[in-house]
């Protein structure tokens, strides 16, 4: 990457942010390696590729080909670097790799379980909250993560949105006033070129009536060599901005990471992580409290965590509900507020986000809440006297 973190930061900071291994690309020439067209040009593709990186064990090999019609591979070199050659449980690789559990989806799940398609007005704009829609404008991702929401789309470029259709959600998003918030997502929007993506904030910020622009893109974990200072620079022209990222690991926490980042919020820019829960990954409350940590640092808010979708294949990925309580609980007290994100469902079918919360009141009498704090002691709050007007 062309240049670090501003002076400024202190070393025993930058410490906690190691560089990332290359891998089988150590040969590979800086301008390369720092180049993210070229990663998006060399991304592990299938099986032979998988095997120049890890030791692929039996079940990763059957499912790399059984699923190439069903979900593709594609993982940067970047990102296929931090996998654990010899563990198959290695975090990172648990996101990257495909698994036989795969192709085995349980009744219950869905290849649209938010019902994206069934809240589109016009085709790939989800309009499902009063005041926000969500702009879906590219199938294309830098790494196709395992766990993917969109896996009905992602990965398949018959799903690309052509001209006409991004001019028809530009369109819906000027004629619908009560849109204040537009979320520009796919695929990953910073897969696109910094001249076509401009181009689309340009169009979106000359529309009166909306206020925030949000991106999502996972770039920052799975590319960050995208994040360029042009692209930052680029980006900070159409304030009010935010961009939603997804760490899920703390050993996503790289300096070219920390880099990343600090280039967007140098430039003013802030930053959410939107962590999904994954059994395997993150299913432990010091994991999660190590992440958020290393995110702060970073200057990423986490913003929530995610109970992992019912879309078909992630069974194997996901964890109870209760298991998020517990994750919940050691966080809230036990550090900053800041470290603490939402835990939410995106309920299935279209229920949109609902957050889930341990049980902190516990009584409601007359006059008075009772109240237990995070270490189970009990308080009294005395309520206000009633109105007598």
């Amino acid at each position: 990457m062309e240049d670090g973190p501003k002076p400024g930061v202190p070393d025993h900071i930058l410490a906690r942010f190691p560089a990332a291994p290359r891998g089988p690309w150590a040969d590979v020439p800086e301008a390369q390696w720092s180049d993210w067209h070229w990663h998006m040009q060399h991304r592990v593709r299938d099986l032979e590729g998988l095997s120049t990186v890890i030791r692929v064990s039996e079940d990763e090999a059957r499912a790399a080909i059984a699923s190439k019609d069903v979900f593709d591979i594609g993982i940067t070199p970047y990102y296929a670097a931090l996998m654990d050659r010899d563990d198959p449980g290695c975090p990172v690789r648990i996101q990257a790799t495909p698994r036989m559990a795969e192709l085995t989806p349980t009744p219950w799940e869905m290849a649209d379980p938010l019902a994206e398609e069934r809240d589109m007005p016009v085709q790939g704009v989800t309009h499902r909250y009063p005041d926000r829609v969500l702009f879906y404008v590219t199938q294309n991702c830098a790494m196709f993560c395992r766990h993917c929401t969109r896996k009905r789309k992602v990965a398949d470029p018959s799903t690309a949105a052509n001209d006409a259709q991004i001019d028809e959600g530009i369109a819906y998003v000027a004629r619908t006033p009560q849109v204040r918030d537009v979320i520009v997502s796919g695929g990953d929007p910073l897969t696109w070129s910094d001249g076509r993506l401009e181009h689309l904030l340009e169009r979106l910020r000359a529309i009166p009536h909306v206020e925030i622009l949000r991106i999502g893109t996972r770039t920052p974990v799975t590319l960050p060599q995208r994040i360029t200072t042009e692209t930052a620079r680029m980006l900070a022209r159409f304030q009010p901005l935010f961009v939603n990222t997804h760490f899920n690991h703390p050993k996503e926490c790289t300096r070219e990471a920390f880099t990343a980042c600090a280039r967007l919020a140098d430039a003013g820019i802030p930053i959410g992580n939107q962590m999904v829960l994954l059994k395997g990954v993150n299913d432990d409350p010091a994991t999660v409290l190590r992440l958020n940590h290393l995110l702060l640092m970073m200057r990423v808010k986490p913003y929530y965590i995610f109970q992992c979708d019912l879309n078909e294949g992630n069974s194997h990925l996901r964890t109870s509900v209760d298991k998020g309580l517990e994750i919940l609980e050691a966080l809230r007290g036990w550090t900053s507020g800041m470290a603490v994100p939402y835990y939410v469902i995106d309920a299935p079918g279209g229920g949109g986000k609902v957050p889930v919360l341990p049980q902190y009141v516990i009584a409601r009498e007359p006059g008075r809440t009772i109240v237990r704090n995070f270490r189970g002691t009990r308080h009294v709050y005395t309520e206000p006297e009633p109105d007598k007007g």
